[in-house]
């Protein structure tokens, strides 16, 4: 008997479209934060940032959706990764050029996008590391 269970193609597909819609809300919330898809956050890394972020969610729900379930769930481990640390450092020390949120740990949209890439790394974090376990 293997150690490896493979998920049943129900569950497996299940896990796919929460994964998905996880990363699309993730995009969502930057969106909103950010003041519009076409809005730019200040200093320009920050609002670069924000931009790749939000194009790797998509990027990342695609990929699940269409079944590169490997590639899919890697990146989606860094969309919500990237954001969590972000969070971090922007509340904790601080980021170069922007100190506006040093110690705003209980911003209301920031709680909720927290809430969301949390859920998003317990999700794809395991099915990351079975998957690397299993080879190519």
């Amino acid at each position: 008997m293997s150690h490896h269970t493979a998920m049943a193609p129900e569950t497996a597909w299940v896990g796919r479209w929460a994964g998905a819609l996880l990363c699309l809300v993730v995009a969502a919330i930057h969106v909103v934060d950010q003041g519009g898809i076409t809005a730019t956050r200040e200093p320009a890394y920050i609002g670069i940032a924000y931009h790749v972020l939000e194009v790797a969610a998509v990027v990342a729900a695609a990929l699940l959706l269409v079944g590169l379930v490997r590639p899919g769930w890697l990146l989606a481990a860094g969309v919500a990764a990237g954001p969590v640390l972000g969070y971090v450092l922007s509340r904790g020390p601080g980021l170069p050029d922007y100190t506006d949120d040093v110690g705003n740990w209980t911003e209301p949209l920031g709680l909720v996008s927290l809430a969301v890439e949390g859920a998003l790394l317990l999700l794809s974090v395991p099915l990351v590391v079975r998957s690397l376990r299993r080879g190519p």
